[in-house]
């Protein structure tokens, strides 16, 4: 069987033939020479030797020994021994060093006097204890005070064992009297753990007395207090409950900041009254807000998600409080902040809220803050969540939010994008601005899955005439001049050991040459030829608006097949909306052209990978929508997938709906558990609390078997 052991040391050069030399040592060494000796011992002792042959040469030759760090060796080998026979009584040998354990409790020095009442702590042998406990309690009284507070300890430990009341009958009236005089702070508090354990009564009673004077105790002592009234309350009546709430709350100013956090924790398990949790409350969102260590706010933030899933209405006063701290650098703490926001929000709080997040992402912008691009992300998600389930406040954060379409984080754009995707369709009121402001700022975006949607949003939602105008010629401006490649081009690229870089932004020259046709008449060609290169571009200028171009030319085909779904939306819902054929055909006509320019470019080797079938197939049979459009097709483009849309958002509004209903369903307690009615307790007649919730109980049982029957 494996034996306790308060000391553990890794040592892997030992063997049993170095007891010889250890002895050697022992018997002829100076101090030091002992002091290595006894550390070889001890490590050979922790690792499963026994070496018995060494406890007489240590008692005949360590002993004797002045040297202090040969004494504190001692007694840390006297902690690891057996020190029992078989049958479990103490070996005789042990009386030996009773003599030097006595000379050592009476020793001039205090070190000494120390740490030999700390080896007592850790004997369980009341014959080895006996004839020691006059020395232990002489050091009661000592001048030092780490003296004494090693002896309370001693004394404590010796009261414990099991029949440790015969050695020191009235160690519980020594102590207590020590703690009326005592003015060490360890030493008071060893004396009040002391009674705590062993005379609870007299601990209580000390406390009672002096608990006006609690908050000038030393914060080691006021931890001690904390943990008797919660023993005190679990175990006994709380007859004396109100007194210990007032004495929790004297400590609530306390200037240890341990002591003002279990104090807070001690408030909640004693009262769960609104006043009680909300001291409770601002106590950890002070704590939040002034301590720095980022694992010290996670366990705050902890403490504070327990308190909304018991007491939610009076944490909702305390949101802004837990907002500040968002200032913590840490992304851990920041989300654990966010999230712990999100569970709190009310109609009352959540503009305040929003304008706080919102400027947050302000703050985003500047560049300083490390890790800006996850924290922005982390805050659209936040606002996104708020607007979806408040979206009266969408309307506020919406514009902001837009400006971060191009944001170099891809992350944080889509769920930007996503974000305007879903309030446009739930907020029909912001739908001709949103509109507006995707289009002045689609240019900005870099990332091909936000162009995805940001193109279906402008197909499904840009409805008045002036909108699909300006969305056809946003997405022409974005794709630049066509077409996307020369035939001049493609010759020089095919005679090329590797694939030059798609030109993105020139100036294009015309220029016509004779080709030889399939059936081998000749005919005049027309190409654009690119003279200008995208190095010679000033930033700012052209450059920058031909997002969709040049992700097209890195062969991005399914972007290129959402841009023709989208231009065959515009024109088709432009063909209802602008009363003139005329401008309706020659918006057609540009779409088309646009259309057929990505199928030659897919299909030409100026690209490493041709296009894929399925991009191919979309563009195709947009082509040939666009050429002959019916009542059922236009239906179809123009109206069924926004409904599509729309029951999807429903069906994931219902889905969280249901959710929350399953959360709050859950049941807490078993329907058989005995119910404490405090109020119900006998106090005359001496009635427990536990035998009047089984009448209870049974009461319940027969009514509700009343009922079955």
């Amino acid at each position: 069987m494996e034996k306790p052991c308060s000391l553990l040391v890794h040592f892997d050069k030992g063997s049993a033939a170095m007891a010889n030399e250890i002895k050697a040592d022992l018997e002829g060494g100076d101090g030091p020479a002992k002091a290595d000796a006894m550390r070889r011992a001890i490590s050979l002792l922790l690792n499963g030797e026994t070496l018995p042959q060494l406890f007489i040469t240590i008692v005949r030759y360590v002993l004797p020994s002045e040297d202090h760090t040969v004494q504190k060796l001692l007694l840390l080998y006297l902690e690891i021994i057996d020190r029992r026979d078989p049958a479990g009584r103490a070996l005789p040998e042990m009386i030996l060093i009773c003599q030097n354990l006595r000379n050592n409790l009476q020793s001039p020095n205090e070190y000494i006097r120390g740490v030999t009442l700390r080896f007592l702590c850790r004997l369980s042998e009341p014959e080895v204890l006996e004839p020691l406990v006059p020395s232990v309690l002489e050091n009661l009284e000592h001048r030092h005070h780490f003296i004494r507070r090693h002896a309370v300890s001693a004394v404590s430990a010796i009261y414990r064992l099991p029949h440790g009341d015969q050695l020191i009958p009235d160690a519980p009236e020594l102590v207590e009297r020590l703690l009326a005089s005592e003015q060490d702070a360890s030493a008071r508090r060893n004396a009040f753990l002391m009674l705590c354990a062993c005379a609870q009564e007299r601990a209580v009673a000390y406390l009672l007395s002096n608990a006006d004077r609690v908050a000038e105790w030393p914060d080691l002592l006021q931890m001690a207090v904390l943990d008797l009234i919660r023993k005190v309350c679990r175990s006994q009546n709380r007859a004396n409950k109100g007194r210990y709430i007032t004495i929790i709350t004297s400590l609530l100013s306390a200037p240890s900041t341990a002591v003002v956090y279990e104090c807070a924790g001690a408030l909640v398990s004693l009262s769960s009254a609104p006043t009680a949790v909300r001291a409770a409350a601002n106590t950890y969102c002070q704590l939040l807000s002034s301590q720095s260590d980022n694992n010290v706010k996670l366990i705050l933030l902890d403490r504070l998600n327990e308190l909304r899933t018991t007491h939610r209405d009076v944490m909702v006063g305390v949101v802004m409080d837990v907002l500040r701290a968002l200032a913590s650098p840490n992304l851990d703490v920041k989300k654990k902040v966010l999230d712990l926001v999100l569970d709190l929000l009310t109609p009352r709080n959540v503009e305040e809220v929003v304008l706080y997040l919102k400027k947050e992402v302000v703050k985003t912008q500047a560049g300083d803050l490390e890790k800006g691009a996850e924290y922005r992300q982390m805050l659209v998600q936040a606002i996104h969540a708020c607007a979806v389930e408040y979206p009266e406040v969408a309307g506020s954060v919406v514009h902001l939010l837009m400006d971060f379409l191009g944001d170099t984080n891809v992350a944080a754009a889509v769920d930007v994008v996503l974000f305007v995707r879903e309030i446009i369709e739930t907020n029909p009121k912001l739908r001709v601005s949103m509109i507006q402001r995707l289009i002045d700022t689609f240019y900005q975006i870099r990332a091909s899955r936000v162009c995805s949607c940001a193109l279906w949003i402008l197909g499904e939602y840009s409805l008045s005439q002036s909108e699909v105008e300006s969305a056809i010629a946003t997405i022409k401006q974005c794709l630049g001049d066509l077409p996307f490649y020369t035939v001049s081009d493609e010759g020089e690229i095919n005679d090329s050991a590797k694939p030059a870089q798609p030109v993105v932004n020139s100036v294009t020259v015309s220029s016509r040459r004779p080709v030889v046709l399939a059936d081998g008449t000749y005919a005049t060609q027309s190409a654009a030829t690119e003279t200008i290169s995208t190095a010679s571009v000033a930033p700012g200028s052209l450059a920058s608006t031909l997002n969709l171009r040049s992700l097209i030319l890195s062969g991005d085909f399914f972007l290129a097949a959402v841009v023709a779904c989208t231009l065959t939306k515009l024109v088709l819902r432009l063909e209802e909306v602008q009363p003139s054929k005329v401008e309706s055909n020659k918006a057609c006509t540009g779409a088309l052209l646009i259309m057929t320019s990505i199928l030659q470019l897919g299909q030409s080797s100026y690209l490493p990978h041709p296009i894929d079938n399925d991009s191919y197939d979309r563009i195709v049979l947009c082509v040939r929508l666009l050429c002959n459009t019916g009542d059922d097709v236009r239906k179809i483009w123009l109206q069924s997938c926004r409904q599509s849309f729309a029951k999807m958002l429903a069906e994931k509004q219902f889905r969280e709906t249901e959710e929350m209903k399953a959360k709050a369903q859950i049941s807490h307690a078993q329907p058989d558990d005995l119910i404490d009615f405090y109020h119900l307790k006998s106090r005359r007649h001496g009635g427990s609390t536990a035998s009047m919730s089984r009448l209870m109980h049974t009461d319940v049982c027969i009514i509700e078997n009343a009922f079955e029957g």
